[in-house]
């Protein structure tokens, strides 16, 4: 297969930073275990993360094609992993933050560098869009595994306990094979790099995107699209422990739930795709995500909160609304596709850019909102508010 070794470079990219970011939800619901910190103060950590990403996006769009792609990746990749290796000795929630700001920061460099990297080794359209929802599917795999990860290394028996960051360890671990096996693999870059002009030009020529009504449309879907996502995902296990009542490890074990949804969602995507149009798809999905919070919030408030204590007495609200990762998975990736593949290549990387900045405000604005709700009403209200973006996507979206 062509690209075959950088194609496998990108998966494991996406896989190391999918650990990494998602990892957030927990460290939400580990802070408040660890540090006596509320959740309207934890779901700070969020905007740590996207406000980075969305500030740092927004700086080296203009340049990351001189830069190269390669090189950026390789910056990010060595960042994370010596930052990995530091968390576990300094335990705090000041540190915390200051790990999802480094986090935010070099992923923004990888999705830039990955996205217009899809560009330059995919030959059409249709490629583009299935090898999109494939390594987004990827990047749900990471979002699996970080469950089963930090659920090993958390001890039920004392909560208070920090041993979770010895997480960090291995996952840093699982970097450094990363940027070996990109250091390793060849991307030729020169086709872009010839089309690259003066980098003052491509910072303007940003904001000239920004001015196409398409672009604005497919911007706004994104940022309410990552509101819900980011809403969902980073307090699930919070969800999971404070109002269905589960044990702290088995709250973040059945978040994999959620990963698994986004993970086979994305998989039948690229085959559903090929032989229905995405905006047909898009909508049906919205409309059945919506359906899952109306039929699993109900259920949530009708549990026997003495009576989880493994998977298989764990009530059936806690299976039932992580399935509304099989609707959302599709949309983020289609919709991405569909505007890069648009575009001339050389404009892959300003457009990513304004893709990750706005992603990035609608993911801090979705934890910021659901943890101010949390705290003022419950967690069943804080999920039904996911409503509310998604009827603005479906609006987007037509």
């Amino acid at each position: 297969m062509t690209n075959l070794k950088i194609k496998i470079s990108l998966f494991f990219n996406y896989f190391v930073f999918a650990i990494l970011l998602n990892s957030s939800g927990i460290a939400i619901t580990q802070v408040q275990n660890n540090f006596g910190v509320n959740s309207k103060a934890a779901s700070w950590i969020d905007p740590c993360k996207d406000l980075s990403i969305a500030i740092m996006s927004f700086l080296v769009a203009s340049f990351i094609v001189r830069l190269g792609y390669k090189r950026a990746m390789l910056i990010a990749l060595g960042v994370v992993s010596a930052t990995c290796f530091v968390i576990p000795n300094v335990p705090s929630f000041l540190a915390i933050k200051l790990l999802f700001v480094i986090v935010g920061a070099s992923f923004a460099l990888i999705k830039m560098s990955v996205y217009s990297t899809i560009g330059i080794i995919t030959k059409d359209s249709k490629e583009h869009i299935r090898f999109m929802n494939f390594i987004e599917s990827f990047f749900t795999v990471g979002n699996f595994a970080l469950y089963f990860i930090f659920s090993y290394f958390i001890d039920d028996a004392h909560p208070e306990s920090t041993a979770w960051l010895k997480s960090y360890y291995l996952i840093g671990g699982i970097s450094i094979v990363a940027f070996l096996l990109l250091l390793t693999s060849n991307l030729d870059e020169s086709g872009v790099q010839k089309n690259e002009t003066e980098g003052s030009a491509n910072f303007f020529e940003m904001f000239t995107l920004m001015a196409k009504p398409i672009i604005v449309a497919f911007l706004c879907a994104a940022f309410f699209y990552v509101l819900v996502e980011q809403s969902i995902q980073n307090f699930l296990p919070t969800f999971n422990q404070k109002v269905l009542q589960l044990p702290n490890a088995l709250s973040i074990q059945m978040g994999s739930i959620l990963a698994g949804s986004y993970a086979l969602g994305r998989f039948l995507a690229g085959v559903v795709l090929k032989k229905i149009p995405w905006f047909y798809v898009l909508i049906s999905c919205l409309l059945l995500a919506a359906a899952m919070v109306l039929i699993a919030m109900p259920l949530a408030k009708n549990v026997n909160v003495s009576a989880a204590t493994g998977w298989f007495d764990a009530p059936l609200a806690a299976y039932i609304f992580p399935l509304i990762g099989l609707f959302l998975a599709p949309i983020y990736p289609s919709i991405n596709s569909a505007i890069l593949s648009s575009l001339p290549k050389s404009k892959h990387a300003l457009m990513s850019g304004l893709i990750i900045v706005f992603s990035a405000i609608g993911g801090s604005c979705g934890s910021l909102i659901t943890g101010f709700i949390f705290d003022l009403y419950d967690g069943t209200t804080a999920f039904y508010f996911t409503l509310v973006p998604i009827a603005i996507l479906i609006t987007s979206l037509l």
